[in-house]
């Protein structure tokens, strides 16, 4: 999976990008290796809001797009809870298309014969 670590109006140090990799390394085992994952980490400048670190994860799938977006007063904590909403979203995802695949195989499948009609019993004959 490749990991791009934005900035938005404030640097991002190699410290925060080991701290990323570190957090994410749990989805980055669930996913495939074309996998793209963004995560931006940017401050609110509105003095009103208490949690002002804000850190959002954009994770690119084949097919699917999957985004988190966290705020709290720390921006390591962000990042936690970023990551953990994110694994939570690929962990469903992946259970969903399993279950998707699991059922088609079950339904594409031929059904043996003596399973398809049970056998009656012997002192009941077929009605004619």
């Amino acid at each position: 999976m490749r990991i791009e670590v934005k900035g938005r109006n404030l640097p991002v140090s190699d410290e925060l990008r080991e701290h990323v990799e570190k957090r994410f390394r749990k989805v980055s085992r669930q996913v495939s290796e074309l996998a793209e994952l963004e995560v931006e980490v940017f401050e609110e400048r509105n003095p009103a809001i208490a949690d002002s670190q804000v850190a959002e994860a954009t994770l690119h799938l084949k097919g699917v797009t999957l985004r988190a977006r966290d705020a709290s007063p720390d921006l390591v904590h962000s990042i936690n809870l970023c990551a953990d909403e994110l694994s939570v979203q690929v962990k469903r995802h992946r259970d969903k298309r399993r279950g998707r695949r699991e059922s088609r195989v079950a339904a594409s499948a031929p059904v043996p014969a003596d399973v398809a009609t049970p056998p009656l019993p012997e002192d009941v004959s077929p009605a004619a």
